[in-house]
């Protein structure tokens, strides 16, 4: 019973730091109520700076993504308990990503900047979006399950861990990935759009475009024609482009 409890409260905390974490992230992209924000006077040359974002950038990409393959899962719970895997993941996430915050190196320069106030309004709007977005997705599949506090539940309780069943509910509906869609709106609605802003957006974009081929190959894997239909009726990320394409065809 105490290893029960030890897991479960380990997964309790992995979840607050990474709650904290996501709360965090808010401020630090949209440079809002935070010390140390994604935008700022740079401190360092352009050329130092960039390598060091860039690297930390792939030092959260590879964590990410390598810690979610299930050959790696299958290796790391040879050394820790099943159901503390995922809440281990979410940690070290989450530390991936205070690095990333404590070493950011803001690089200057404006992209864009929008002064318009209905369109700074709309901007703003979408950003929110985004980040709700980000959060409702979670909740609509299984928000717990996802951030590890089902597994130490259920292991805490003796009950065995099963699998969620496959879903599509709401916005999943219109299309495969609206987590990543929402994380899309919330990097790129900004009225500022500084360098720094736009090398973080444009790189995140292009994890979350590779993270995405990998993540569906997996599903394939897992449940087969079942994703696989699904991956033909509806679209990645942007509504009703297979409608689209489908009476392009037709033409």
């Amino acid at each position: 019973m105490l290893k029960r409890l030890s897991v479960f409260l380990y997964g309790v905390l992995c979840y607050v730091v990474f709650f904290a974490t996501f709360l965090y992230a808010i401020g630090f992209v949209c440079n809002l109520y935070v010390p140390r924000s994604l935008d700022g006077p740079p401190v360092a040359p352009l050329a130092s700076s960039l390598m060091i974002d860039l690297g930390l950038l792939l030092l959260f990409a590879l964590q990410h993504s390598v810690m979610a393959r299930p050959a790696f899962k299958r290796w790391w719970t040879r050394f820790i308990p099943e159901p503390a895997e995922r809440s281990t993941y979410v940690i070290a996430s989450s530390i991936a990503l205070i690095i990333l915050f404590v070493f950011w190196q803001p690089l200057g320069g404006v992209v864009w900047s929008v002064t318009q106030p209905t369109a700074v309004i709309v901007l703003y709007s979408l950003c929110a979006f985004g980040w709700l977005l980000v959060l409702v997705s979670t909740f609509l599949l299984n928000h717990f399950d996802l951030f590890g506090l089902r597994q130490v539940w259920l292991y805490l309780r003796g009950a065995p861990y099963t699998h969620l069943t496959f879903s599509t509910p709401g916005p999943y509906r219109l299309v495969r990935h609206p987590l990543y869609v929402g994380w899309l709106f919330a990097f790129w609605a900004t009225p500022d759009m500084t360098l720094t802003h736009f090398v973080f957006a444009l790189a995140t974009s292009g994890y979350i475009l590779a993270a995405i081929q990998l993540e569906e190959r997996d599903l394939v894997r897992h449940l087969g024609t079942q994703y696989s239909d699904y991956r033909k009726r509806v679209p990645m990320l942007i509504p009703g482009i297979s409608l689209l394409r489908s009476r392009q065809r037709v033409i």
